[in-house]
């Protein structure tokens, strides 16, 4: 995880982040454009991220829903005025792109399918956001009516031409989607924790809530391919969620969503 300390920090928060992060040491964690994130040595650490406003709102919601289950950290407070502030404890250990687990990718691969699927074996019935399908299909749209389109981050195997033919491949299979697990939504190395090799917690819960399994798939598999430039652990990924679950030519279909951003 990227921390980068700062030294004056007087401009950065609010007064109302200020009393609580008063005395810690403060460093720029951020890996995206999108929202600032700051770690706070302190006590036993915690996470300050700011982003516009209401951009935090679910984020904050599937934490605190995941800190229930005892799959992440606690949410500490959510400001949503002018913009979003949400502070949360720090889960222990270090994220799944962290050098030791990196240099075990079999057994990264399978603690990362096996806690997936652990995930996907929750009850979801009490879970605030319901209707993370209906979002996600909502978001491809309007990604391809406003022009976003990107698939440079993709393996050529889920790869499509242009534009057209992933909208087409979107509208055609949306009705597709089911909602039977409790989602991530981003299952990506860095957002898994561990603590010498034990799993601690999910973090970047955004895009979480309950949804079809193959988004969380998608990612999972992307990402042992993104960080080991291989596909040589996609299917071992699969085995060890278990295939039997798993409907193939669906991943093709979040592909095509995926490409929308």
């Amino acid at each position: 995880m990227i921390r980068k300390r700062i030294e004056n920090t007087a401009n950065i928060f609010p007064d109302t982040i200020k009393e609580i992060i008063n005395g810690g040491v403060v460093y720029d964690s951020s890996c995206s454009s999108e929202a600032s994130v700051y770690y706070i040595e302190k006590d036993n650490g915690f996470f300050v991220k700011h982003g516009r406003k209401g951009a935090l709102d679910k984020e904050a919601k599937m934490t605190d829903y995941f800190h229930t289950k005892g799959l992440s950290a606690k949410v500490l407070k959510y400001i949503s005025d002018e913009s979003d502030w949400l502070i949360t404890e720090k889960v222990s250990g270090e994220d799944c792109i962290c050098k030791e687990y990196l240099s075990d990718p079999k057994r990264l691969c399978d603690i990362t399918a096996e806690k997936l699927r652990m995930l996907h074996s929750i009850d979801f019935s009490d879970c605030p956001i319901q209707n993370r399908n209906e979002i996600y299909i909502n978001t491809a749209i309007e990604n391809y009516r406003s022009g976003n389109y990107d698939k440079t981050h993709f393996p050529d195997s889920f790869g499509y031409a242009d534009a057209e033919s992933a909208i087409d491949v979107v509208l055609k299979n949306k009705h597709r989607f089911k909602s039977d697990v409790l989602l991530h939504g981003d299952y990506c190395l860095p957002n898994i924790m561990l603590d010498n090799w034990k799993f601690s917690g999910f973090i970047d819960l955004g895009n979480g809530g309950v949804g079809d399994r193959h988004i969380d798939l998608f990612w999972g598999a992307w990402t042992l391919n993104f960080n080991f430039n291989t596909e040589q652990y996609r299917e071992r990924f699969f085995d060890a969620y278990g295939r039997q679950d798993i409907d193939f030519d669906m991943l093709r279909v979040i592909a095509a969503f995926e490409v929308f951003g």
